[in-house]
């Protein structure tokens, strides 16, 4: 009877308290939502001290009181609606051309020959430099700044794609084929589920590639769009006005990252299982 009572009492010594279960289970937002508070409050008293001027350091609350101006003028959606339409086309353009290319040069290796001078050819050039010639061909448009986004983002795509069908594992293809199995069938179980996580990397580290595009290809030639409105703020010494669009851009990377990385979960039993335990 008595050993029973030191065994419960242990138990419930070591059983975590309400408190502890919770940091456990939201370990990760606790952590990382009390860092960017930590920060944000940092920056906000700095830009009070008038250590710095606020020409050149806004702060986060001037950060908002600017950004709410900007939705009550209403100006805003203009360059919201072309910035997102550049991002789209450019973004949708490079995953509908860089995951087929990238699997087809993978799986066929006289095509790799082919194409490969090209890519690294393209891979090694800034694509920014190209820009006087894609305004000239498509104009001070939409499409310009589309085209450009498209040429930041196919590459890590088609790159990544292409490495993750490089990295299937020689034994499972040898083993497919030793029971007669067809290049649709070996292609399709094998090839296409161990490139699926390789896919996902390029197309998340594309989406900031592409939104540089945006952004650069609105400074150098446009009439709208966030970045056409940053460098106009910039060029009036709008700081909260220019932070505030960089936030809006930081945003939509965070956000679109976030939405592929839900979306990766549903393929997870095809990663395979590596990496830190902690």
């Amino acid at each position: 009877m008595v050993s029973a009572e030191i065994e419960l009492g242990g138990e419930a010594r070591a059983r975590p308290s309400k408190l502890a279960r919770f940091y456990r289970d939201h370990e990760r937002p606790i952590i990382g939502g009390g860092t960017l508070l930590s920060v944000l409050l940092i920056w906000e008293l700095v830009a009070r001290s008038g250590l710095v001027d606020p020409l050149f350091l806004s702060s986060p609350i001037m950060i908002a009181q600017a950004g709410v101006a900007l939705f009550e003028d209403g100006e805003i959606w203009t360059h919201l609606e072309v910035s997102g339409s550049e991002f789209v086309l450019g973004y949708a353009l490079a995953a509908a051309v860089g995951i087929p290319l990238g699997l087809a040069t993978g799986w066929y290796r006289r095509l790799s020959y082919l194409l490969g001078p090209f890519i690294d050819t393209l891979n090694a050039v800034p694509r920014l430099t190209l820009m006087p010639i894609i305004v000239i061909w498509f104009g001070i448009g939409i499409w310009s700044k589309a085209i450009v986004a498209f040429l930041g983002a196919v590459l890590p795509i088609l790159i990544a794609t292409h490495s993750g069908v490089k990295t299937n594992e020689v034994r499972f293809l040898q083993v497919a084929r030793s029971f007669s199995a067809s290049e649709l069938k070996i292609f399709s179980s094998i090839i296409l589920p161990g490139t699926v996580p390789f896919i996902f990397t390029g197309l998340k580290y594309a989406i900031g590639r592409a939104l540089l595009g945006v952004v650069v290809g609105e400074l150098y030639a446009a009439t709208a769009g966030l970045g056409y409105m940053i460098g106009s703020a910039g060029d009036t010494f709008q700081t909260d006005v220019v932070f505030f669009g960089v936030l809006i851009f930081t945003a939509v990377g965070l956000i679109s990252v976030g939405v592929l990385n839900a979306l990766e979960r549903r393929f997870e039993t095809w990663r395979p299982k590596v990496g830190a335990a902690s």
